[in-house]
């Protein structure tokens, strides 16, 4: 069996995880970060130490911040990073990416894949460029201070999709031999609507940011973090994400069968599942509400779900709601700034021509000039 090479980009905690599963694993691995810092602490370490469910020295071949050394040869290129940084690694990676290329998100948030793919479109890659997106973060993980990589779990099973959905069979026998997790999703549109960032993330931290400030965040984020209260208002939230996912006539889970499937963690409530979930056990709240919580997950999960329900008529008030709090809370206009239609190459479309999109993949770059406007800043790593 043929060994692919791995370019993953990002060396944060996801990033570090993936790298160093799969270096302990003998896959030939790039670990790029658009800054030298985390990329340093490793090489003064000797490697990436892991802990926890994963165990060991792992050392990939290389580290780098030259993006086309990081990607020049590799199978696949695993985007590990906050959303926040997709469009604009999107751009930089437009002249580097070959057709024989895999871009893989992980996770791709809402609208994730297809935002990639419009961006790369529209900086000159390949017409045929294929992008595909995981539902969620293969590992809960964390890089703790001490450098070690902890991968508290990994999850049992992750959809994947790819743009056209026929490509999705081609990325899931590439990934499989390492990642046996992965299976297939019917389209993007499933990944996307599927996304229990926008259910797990924002909503509980919005809901306990006074605590959060008090404490500095000493308290678990799941397991006293959701309490009977919390956990009604995101149970409201994921209703609203399957009453869009309804609308385009896409089957998603509600959370609380997620958490069965992803961790074997069941229960009657949402409440309970997330109680009885092994996995979040010793996963604490942020420090602060400077978090990825708030500014990944709500311009890019969040006010993707409500504009894709605005296009189908669907009313998403508690999410509007979470994003209004956010934007007050962070002086910063989420609705205005988030991952829009234009971003995602659906402006202007129904429905049924976003079905349409997401099956064959064949539609102009939209938004060209103001896609490569907005992707020209600093990328995220």
């Amino acid at each position: 069996m043929t060994r692919h090479t791995y370019a993953i980009l990002g060396a944060g905690n996801g990033g570090q995880a993936f790298a160093g599963h799969l270096s302990l694993r003998g896959y030939r691995v790039r670990l790029w970060n658009r800054t030298a810092g985390r990329l340093a602490g490793i090489e003064r370490l000797g490697g990436i130490p892991m802990a926890g469910s994963i165990d060991g020295m792992a050392r990939p071949e290389l580290l780098t911040t030259d993006l086309a050394q990081a990607v020049s040869g590799a199978h696949v290129i695993m985007v590990v990073m906050p959303a926040t940084g997709h469009r604009p690694v999107a751009a930089a990676l437009a002249p580097l990416v070959r057709p024989d290329q895999i871009v893989v998100l992980n996770p791709g948030r809402t609208g994730g894949a297809l935002e990639v793919r419009n961006t790369l479109l529209a900086h000159g890659a390949p017409a045929d460029v294929m992008v595909a997106e995981a539902q969620s973060l293969l590992y809960a993980c964390r890089v703790l201070a001490d450098g070690t990589c902890h991968v508290y779990s990994a999850k049992r099973f992750v959809p994947l999709a790819a743009v056209p959905a026929a490509a999705t069979r081609r990325v899931i026998a590439a990934l499989n031999p390492a990642f046996p997790q992965f299976y297939a999703a019917a389209s993007v549109l499933e990944t996307s609507l599927d996304n229990m960032g926008a259910i797990f993330h924002p909503g509980v931290t919005l809901l306990n940011a006074a605590r959060i400030e008090a404490t500095g965040g000493d308290f678990s984020y799941y397991r006293e973090g959701v309490t009977p209260a919390v956990a009604r208002v995101i149970e409201q939230v994921d209703l609203e994400r399957m009453a869009v996912a309804e609308a385009y006539g896409v089957r998603v889970r509600s959370a609380k069968d997620w958490l069965a499937e992803a961790y074997g963690a069941e229960g009657d409530t949402l409440l309970e599942a997330v109680n009885n979930n092994p996995g979040y056990v010793g996963i604490m709240a942020p420090s602060n509400l400077d978090h990825r919580y708030i500014w990944e997950d709500v311009p890019l999960s969040l006010v993707p779900i409500a504009e894709m329900g605005r296009l189908a008529g669907v009313a998403t008030p508690t999410i509007g709601a979470l994003v209004m709090l956010a934007s007050a809370i962070h002086g910063t206009d989420y609705h205005k700034v988030g991952r829009n239609a234009m971003a995602m190459g659906l402006a202007g479309l129904t429905p049924g021509e976003v079905l349409a999109l997401v099956q064959e993949g064949e539609h102009e770059a939209a938004g060209t000039e103001s896609i490569a406007a907005e992707a020209a800043g600093s990328l995220s790593g």
